[in-house]
């Protein structure tokens, strides 16, 4: 086995053959995981960076130092490129030991689809550069419906598919409880139904006093004119747009549009707080949990923050208040300036004003920090009783760190999905979730079903030993280790066919297997026929249950994920023109049944190998329009 000291030696060997120009470069263990990513406009200074004194006597350096067994760069043609190679190269790989949102969830955003000639609003979590115009991001999907449902009632937009040509015979129950202006009926032109559209857009980019300047001059001329119908219908949007106004603080009396950043942090945690201002109100705020931000200074932090929330923001404002200098903010802004084709200015304030709303910032962040310091150590006390607890219970010889949960689900018998779920140190990690689909049975049989789980787990297992799995491409890095405690959701005969399985890999004796029945909540251990029921405050107990629910969780929404893709592939096996070629562009591309149907004959059409012609008959069959209804799934 080598020492440190032989393994940094080796490591400067390659180092010395890294280029003098700018890139990016990985940092690999001995199992070919990615464990750093690291971008430089010298790639050889800066790798050897790495083996100064200073350093190495940094905590989180010297750890990554001892696990990396190799280096590879990627050589490109300017610090902006490398910017950009760098964040991809994160996002995909997720390195252990790069700066990463603890919870890297995808957040809603309100949609309006402005390259339609009627543009319609949705919800969505995933931003492309499709002619759209996104606004968010919102803390959940809650608080944009509670938002739409407020600004539909102002500006009745358009929700359905229709091809509008204004010449319906009839509107839809929308049109009739005001919720949409009726297009299709040629109740409302094009340019006034996208001039509407333009003050929607105005109001979620929180300028609504020149919406509502317009709507008086409007009610006004239409009171002189003795439309009074018009006139009370302006009256009423005005109320409601004052109404929602008041829900916006305001925080500067000039026209401003910033998002304002403020970083805490405590031991090992760090929590930037956004303020999204918009026309001088306070939209609305988040709070971002980073990890992996030991010995890296505040500024390398904000860095990091900066690089990957904006990665994913479709419109930055044209100003980010930040609380200190940030060594990259000159190429951070060319990089917005360049993708986002608009010029975005990195600032530190000086004035009171703008020190002020960092300030109002950073008492946010620091609140935050210190709840979710509070409850960590709450979290870790109530883990660390549970772990005890179960290594009591099972007579371990070491505390079962990582946990595997599995579940089978299924509906008579069709599209059957077998889950497993990985908790380490009582915290789940969804990046090591899997699914799996059963292949080998035709019929309801739960028992066989997790027998074939567990065995492709533990043969994915075997395979990842072999030395050549390690550098290769199909390693997986979720089924490379052991558990230390497998749970079954279920009885006695799950957890016995699960200890069958592990017999016939040999690993009988190193992992145990527990069953927990959801019916009566009682608790088979190994080797025990009788069921153990724990007391109801059971910290072990808690924790066996978490780990229950959620692999319950994730085998019923991939279940029914896969059940809606059935049920799509024989919907448009029907349709004549959609060959299996065809059939998985339109799957992959949109991915789920709404997903399908939400989407407009040009959409279909934007599709590879849909012609606007095909894409008409799809949404005729989707709609039950033209010779054939199709039906519905």
């Amino acid at each position: 086995m080598t020492t440190l000291s032989e393994r940094l030696t080796a490591l400067k060997n390659q180092i010395d053959r890294a280029p003098e120009r700018p890139g990016c470069y990985l940092f690999r263990d001995d199992k070919g995981d990615v464990l750093y990513v690291g971008k430089a406009v010298n790639l050889r200074n800066r790798l050897r960076s790495y083996f100064h004194a200073s350093a190495l006597r940094q905590v989180k350096v010297r750890r990554l130092m001892e696990r990396v067994t190799h280096v590879e760069w990627i050589v490109v043609g300017s610090e902006l490129e490398a910017l950009i190679l760098e964040m991809n190269l994160i996002k995909r790989y997720r390195p252990r030991y790069n700066i990463q949102f603890r919870d890297d969830k995808r957040y809603p955003y309100i949609k309006i689809h402005w390259q339609d000639p009627f543009p319609k609003v949705t919800v969505t979590r995933r931003v492309e550069k499709d002619g759209a115009r996104y606004y968010g991001p919102y803390p959940s999907a809650w608080a944009v419906h509670e938002t739409l449902d407020v600004l539909r009632r102002i500006f009745p937009y358009l929700t359905c598919n229709r091809t509008i040509t204004g010449k319906d015979p009839r509107a839809c129950l929308y049109y009739d409880i005001g919720l949409c202006a009726g297009p299709c009926i040629g109740a409302i032109s094009q340019r006034d139904y996208r001039r509407m559209m333009e003050d929607l857009a105005q109001v979620l980019e929180g300028r609504i006093e020149p919406v509502v300047e317009r709507l008086e001059r409007e009610m006004r001329e239409a009171a002189e004119r003795l439309d009074f119908e018009l006139a009370a219908r302006r009256r009423d949007q005005i109320r409601a747009l004052r109404q929602l106004a008041t829900r916006q603080r305001v925080v500067s009396e000039e026209y401003l549009d910033s998002d304002v950043l403020a970083l805490a942090r405590a031991n090992d945690e760090a929590v930037v707080q956004v303020f999204f201002i918009r026309g001088g109100k306070l939209l609305g705020r988040e709070t971002f949990v980073l990890e992996n931000t030991q010995d890296v200074p505040d500024a390398e932090v904000l860095a990091a923050f900066l690089k990957r929330f904006y990665h994913d923001h479709p419109t930055p404002p044209p100003q980010i208040l930040l609380p200190r200098e940030v060594e990259e903010a000159r190429i951070i802004e060319r990089w917005l300036r360049d993708t986002r084709q608009m010029k975005v200015s990195l600032k530190v304030p000086r004035d009171e004003k703008h020190r002020a709303l960092l300030e109002l910032a950073a008492q946010n962040a620091a609140e935050a920090l210190k709840v979710l310091v509070d409850t960590h150590a709450r979290e870790r006390h109530r883990h660390t009783e549970a772990v005890a607890e179960l290594q009591e219970l099972l007579d371990l010889k070491e505390p079962p760190v990582r946990i595997e949960g599995y579940d089978i689900s299924t509906l008579y018998g069709t599209a059957m999905v077998g889950s497993m779920v990985v908790f380490e140190e009582g915290i789940p990690r969804k990046s090591l979730y899997r699914r799996f689909h059963i292949r080998s049975l035709e019929h309801t049989d739960d028992y066989a079903a997790l027998a074939e789980v567990l065995t492709r787990r533990f043969k994915r297992w075997q395979a990842a030993q072999e030395p050549e799995a390690r550098l290769g491409q199909r390693f997986d890095r979720a089924f490379a280790l052991l558990p230390d405690l497998i749970l079954i959701d279920g009885g006695l005969g799950q957890r016995n066919r699960a200890e069958e399985v592990l017999r016939s890999f040999g690993l009988a004796d190193r992992i145990p297997v527990v069953a927990l029945a959801k019916s009566e909540e009682v608790l088979y251990l190994p080797g025990q026929p009788k069921p153990l029921r724990l007391p109801p405050d059971s910290p072990a107990l808690h924790l066996l249950q978490r780990v229950r629910n959620e692999a319950h969780r994730f085998a019923l929404a991939s279940h029914r994920q896969r059940r809606q893709k059935q049920t799509l592939t024989s919907f448009l096996e029907g349709i004549p023109g959609v060959g299996p070629k065809r059939r998985r562009a339109l799957m992959d591309h949109f991915g789920t049944w709404d997903a399908l149907r939400a989407a407009s004959v040009e959409e279909l059409a934007r599709v590879p190998g849909i012609s606007p012609k095909l894409a008409q008959r799809i949404w005729q069959a989707l709609h039950g329009e033209g010779e054939k209804d199709m039906g519905t799934p």
